[in-house]
């Protein structure tokens, strides 16, 4: 479980996690981070998140967003909240490192895949954007399904796609996750910086940091 200070990073994104409220502290119902972003970087693809929320701060810099189809660009203060259910994607779309606080509630689940993930990108089994084999993505994709799904291809395609896979993939050595990723140290402990300035959003007060 992560603790503020924790920092995590994914080199096929370009993504680095500076954890602010870890899953240990929240108990796994919260897990908030820095995240910056250096220009070109992206999440691994447009996806839904079944239960969870997903807030997003803007602190530095441009970050394209595209919520149930429509795409948008927010700047510093600009507030979204992604319900549970929309189709979201993300990414930096200006010419310096993007600067975003992310708040998932819950958030252990979340860790988790996020672990995963960024373990595979560690280790190079993934491609420059992120994604991993056909076999490892099918075992990925049916571990943390609870967590979140890609849009492509069509969800009932998915489905019926990794199920063939599966067995394959398990026969072959791969995982839907792995310990040494789930239980792996952060690259680094460094001071987490101050809460970013309370911001507005639809005529209504966002305060200054979660309330846990």
């Amino acid at each position: 479980m992560s603790k503020a200070g924790d920092v995590f990073e994914n080199p096929a994104t370009g993504e680095r996690g500076v954890v602010r409220v870890g899953t240990e502290e929240s108990g796994g119902e919260l897990l908030v981070s820095d995240l910056y972003v250096r220009p070109g970087g992206a999440v691994a693809g447009e996806h839904i998140h079944p239960v969870i929320h997903e807030s997003f701060t803007v602190v530095r810099g441009r970050v394209g967003f595209r919520l149930d189809g429509r795409d948008a660009v927010a700047g510093p203060g600009k507030r979204l909240h992604v319900p549970p259910g929309m189709v979201h994607d993300w990414w930096n779309a200006g010419d310096e490192e993007a600067h975003v606080v992310v708040e998932i509630r819950p958030g252990g689940r979340f860790e988790e895949a996020i672990r995963t993930s960024f373990g595979l990108a560690h280790d190079g089994k993934t491609n420059a954007k992120g994604m991993p084999n056909l076999l490892q993505a099918a075992l990925f994709a049916r571990e943390f399904e609870d967590v979140l799904y890609f849009t492509k291809p069509p969800r009932a395609v998915q489905k019926i796609f990794f199920a063939v896979l599966a067995p394959i993939a398990r026969a072959l050595g791969y995982r839907g996750s792995y310990s040494e990723y789930l239980n792996c140290q952060p690259s680094e402990t460094i001071e987490v910086e101050p809460w970013p300035t309370p911001v507005q959003e639809s005529g209504s007060s966002v305060s200054e940091h979660p309330q846990q």
